[in-house]
Formats: C-alpha cells, sequence, structure tokens
C-alpha cells in the first residue's frame, strides 16, 4: 500500500512539473489567438457593414463589429449610426463635439475589434 502511494505521488508531481515546464515555452494563450485573428479590412470590406444590424468601425487602425453594442451606447443610435461602414476615428476621439470618450470606453472597445484597417487591402 505504501508502495502504492509512493509511486501515485510522486507521479503526480512529475506530472505537474511537467506541465509547469512546458507553459515556459508555450506562448500564453491570448497572444497566440490575438495573433492568428489579426486580420486586414479594407474600406470595401467596412462599407459592406454599414447598418444598425451589421455595424463596423474603423477606429485608430482597428476595426471593430459594434453591431450588438449599439443598443446599449448611451446616446442615441441615430448619431452612431452615420459612422458605420466607416473610418471613424475623428468621431469618436471627439464625440463629433470636441469632447474626447472616457479612458473606459477604449477597454470597452477593445472587446469588439475584429481585425486591423487598411486603406487598401494587401
Amino acid at each position: 500500500m505504501r508502495s502504492l502511494y509512493f509511486t501515485s505521488t510522486t507521479l503526480f508531481w512529475l506530472l505537474v512539473t511537467a506541465f509547469w515546464a512546458a507553459s515556459l515555452w508555450l506562448p500564453p494563450a491570448e497572444q497566440s489567438l490575438a495573433l492568428a485573428a489579426e486580420k486586414s479590412y479594407s474600406k470595401a470590406d467596412l462599407a459592406k457593414h454599414a447598418t444598425a444590424e451589421n455595424c463596423w468601425m474603423a477606429i485608430r487602425g482597428g476595426v471593430y463589429d459594434l453591431s450588438t453594442y449599439l443598443p446599449e451606447h448611451p446616446s442615441r443610435p441615430e448619431l452612431v449610426l452615420p459612422w458605420c461602414g466607416k473610418e471613424a476615428t475623428e468621431a469618436y476621439n471627439t464625440k463629433t463635439k470636441g469632447r474626447p470618450h472616457a479612458p473606459y470606453t477604449d477597454e470597452l472597445l477593445a472587446k469588439y475589434k475584429i481585425g486591423k484597417f487598411t486603406a487598401d487591402k494587401p
């Protein structure tokens, strides 16, 4: 019985150590996913998503699918909808009234990123 306990305990700790050591050589999972998911979108790609139900915007070089967020946006949708399917950095930076969004908004925006914006697709 003692032999079985010693063998199973040793095997357990060897496996724990092996998984820990393997994690040192592998990149973090979220970093791998972010690199793999970084897709490029052109103006033409963006223009195909210009409705409230399918709203993509390019902001600061990133492309964001804001379709699910629009109903939750604090302002009236009519203020945001004209920017669907377009490059909207200036509108985002100034709220089209000269006021910046709160820093929390940048964190929220990151959740909706689907790729990067390029004027011409490579």
